[in-house]
């Protein structure tokens, strides 16, 4: 009798259990798939790069959210990646939140270096990287390696420096095939290139990325990129060039947080309970809003706004088409090379 009681309490209990609301159940997914993290890249940060990767929660201390250069009244305090989102409620029908630094960027304030990797290519005491893993079913899965950096030197062109801003996201992203690397994604500034798995460099199994010095844009191969044509890497110097080599070696794996994303809810679940996620819903800029010319800090070629020294934060990874068809964003023209080499208009 006493078994028969304790089944009937068993059954009810799983019952209960399952009609609980999926906020409770599903606090956590499942484990990352292993492979999402053997295949991961390693990037080369370049030899001189004074803008490393740094802590994504460390932004919002330095910062403080502005609409039109003016402080946000009323928001939570302190901002963590917990409520970030929070600041959608505050933004205006057009334009956008800016996470504003609170120093003067000009004096170059310690916290936009962020924290270069130790010999083991951790960042030690910074989760730089967020992984997110969606699954389009039929083992098509993508994987993105967003990489955080708090500060972008921008290129240098008829002898200023154009292009700097706060805040700079990044991104690899790795199509697999049940479980297989299929093809890879290097975002470039605002385009990027894509190859196959099997042309790109790689450490054993893991492919490269090799980081641009200052502006961060990943590239498949080490030496000079020229992308003064939108969406083109010229094989030659003309105006807007990258540079890259292999000075420090980055493993983004070893500070990350992890993430499935669900395309048809937009929802991200985290892979590790009690990981921050309120965040990844967070629209608004991780920088600074462009200065107004009137800004003595602000300079301009010609009084060309696209020329300015001091350009407007990015935003973050939501924006980043986590749920693409293809390999390269949409509006992109997609081409995945099977070698590697510059790509030509």
């Amino acid at each position: 009798m006493a078994w028969s009681r304790l089944a009937i309490m068993f059954s009810i209990l799983v019952q209960y259990v399952l009609t609980l609301p999926t906020s409770l159940t599903s606090r956590q997914s499942s484990t990352v798939p292993s492979y999402v993290i053997d295949y991961a890249p390693l990037v080369w940060l370049y030899s001189t790069e004074q803008y490393m990767p740094g802590d994504i929660g460390a932004q919002l201390v330095n910062t403080r959210p502005e609409i039109n250069f003016s402080v946000v009244a009323d928001v939570p305090t302190p901002l963590t990646l917990d409520n970030l989102n929070d600041l959608n409620a505050f933004a205006p029908s057009s334009g956008e939140i800016y996470l504003t630094s609170i120093d003067d960027i000009t004096t170059n304030p310690p916290w936009l270096n962020g924290v270069k990797p130790d010999s083991t290519g951790k960042t030690d005491g910074a989760r730089s990287c967020a992984i997110v893993v969606n699954d389009h079913g039929s083992g098509l899965v993508d994987a993105y390696y967003m990489y955080f950096y708090p500060f972008n030197l921008g290129n240098t062109v008829f002898g200023m420096v154009i292009g700097d801003h706060v805040g700079d996201w990044e991104h690899n992203m790795i199509r697999f095939q049940d479980g297989l690397p299929q093809a890879m994604w290097f975002s470039q500034h605002s385009f990027g290139e894509a190859f196959t798995y099997n042309a790109v460099e790689k450490q054993g199994r893991r492919p490269i990325s090799y980081s641009a010095v200052g502006s961060h844009a990943n590239y498949a191969i080490t030496g000079t990129h020229d992308h003064t044509i939108p969406g083109v890497n010229l094989p030659f110097p003309l105006l807007l060039e990258d540079h890259c080599d292999q000075g420090t070696l980055w493993d983004p794996t070893l500070s990350s947080y992890t993430y499935a994303y669900n395309a048809a809810t937009a929802v991200f679940t985290p892979y590790v309970a009690g990981t921050p996620t309120n965040w990844l819903y967070y629209t608004g800029a991780w920088g600074d809003e462009q200065y107004p010319q009137s800004d003595p800090r602000q300079k301009e070629i010609l009084g060309i706004s696209l020329t300015a020294k001091y350009q407007s934060g990015p935003t973050g990874p939501e924006d980043k088409q986590l749920n693409r068809m293809a390999v390269c964003p949409t509006g992109e023209r997609c081409v995945v090379s099977p070698v590697l080499t510059a790509r030509k208009a």
